[in-house]
């Protein structure tokens, strides 16, 4: 294996020139720079990562903390997150907190101990012990999907945020269920103390107003984010008195969730009950019916937060972000209409 000594000897320079430049520790001219970078493709070397982030105080590695990592949503996320990363140079370690508080700390403090630059992370419904951690040992932070308000995190902390718009493509949904004439529009909604949950609540709620529809709490109910909630969420939709003619589910796992229980009282959509979702996915252009669905930009999103934490770690100080990425409106034949008015691709 070459050594840097050789790699120096091979492109006529110092062994302190190499460092700076495969550190990027110093400013370099370009001729000299390309030599070294010559003389290391030549001899075939292979940086000494530890020996580096002795240099440099970076590992070039960066803490990836998100629930549900099977979900086709965040495992898009984590594509996008991933190639970012590597088009940077950084390598991804990656654990999965189970949308469970405690886990939650001992995942990002297991990130943190591994001497990761900074992490991103989807935090939990109760971040309160998170945020605690992340501030004692300032670690560069940015929050993915859901959420936190500034003020739960404190002056002191500083911290960029990224995730989809929620209220407006919630209340196109909804806008659209009533535009084909149903009335009783009910909602699965998400796990309780998530922004994103919160958000789809309102756009649900903007949607009814919008089209001069009464608020009926008993057709909102919630599915923790889980096939499983939904399920159960959808049986005691459709056993009120006055079932709903049309559904809402506020995530692709719950859109699962809600169509076993549908199977299981041998109803059909869109015949018995028109369906529209909160997250497209791979599959659902097969289903039968095709789901109409909000799509999100789920490989952007992990990508921008990238982007965020690399410009946190080159300005600690720099005043915080939070974006929200548009979504689109995915119109297909769940939601009753003719596959012939069915389109792809609705910008939002």
């Amino acid at each position: 294996m070459a050594t840097m000594a050789e790699v120096a000897r091979h492109a006529g320079v110092s062994v302190a020139t190499v460092s700076h430049v495969l550190n990027e520790t110093r400013r370099v001219l370009p001729h000299t720079r390309r030599a070294v970078l010559d003389a290391v493709e030549a001899l075939g070397y292979t940086p000494n990562t530890l020996a580096r982030s002795l240099v440099t105080s970076r590992t070039r590695s960066i803490g990836l903390a998100v629930s549900a990592i099977s979900n086709p949503y965040f495992t898009e996320i984590l594509q996008g997150v991933e190639a970012r990363a590597l088009e940077h140079g950084y390598g991804l370690l990656i654990a999965d907190p189970h949308d469970d508080p405690e886990q939650e700390c001992k995942a990002v403090r297991l990130l943190h101990e591994r001497r990761v630059d900074g992490v991103i992370v989807a935090p939990s419904a109760d971040p309160r012990g998170l945020l605690a951690l992340l501030a004692r040992h300032s670690v560069p932070t940015v929050f993915l999907d859901r959420l936190i308000e500034e003020e739960r995190a404190g002056a002191a902390f500083r911290f960029d945020q990224v995730c989809a718009e929620n209220t407006a493509p919630m209340a196109r949904l909804v806008s659209h269920l009533a535009g084909a004439g149903h009335r009783r529009i009910a909602l699965v909604a998400g796990l309780p103390g998530l922004s994103t949950t919160t958000e789809r609540i309102d756009g649900y709620r903007q949607g009814l107003v919008a089209a001069g529809l009464p608020h009926d709490e008993r057709l909102v109910t919630g599915g923790d984010s889980a096939a499983e909630g939904a399920e159960r969420a959808t049986a005691a939709l459709l056993s009120l008195a006055d079932p709903p003619t049309a559904l809402v589910t506020a995530n692709n796992a719950m859109t699962i969730g809600a169509l076993r229980a549908l199977r299981e009282r041998g109803l059909s959509v869109p015949d018995d009950l028109a369906l529209c979702c909160f997250d497209d996915f791979a599959w659902a252009d097969l289903f039968a019916p095709r789901l109409t669905a909000i799509s999100q930009p789920s490989r952007e999103i992990g990508a921008r937060a990238v982007q965020l934490l690399l410009d946190r770690l080159d300005a600690p100080d720099r005043p915080s972000r939070t974006e929200r990425l548009p979504c689109t409106f995915v119109h297909r034949t769940s939601c009753g209409c003719p596959d012939t008015l069915s389109r792809k691709g609705t910008a939002l």
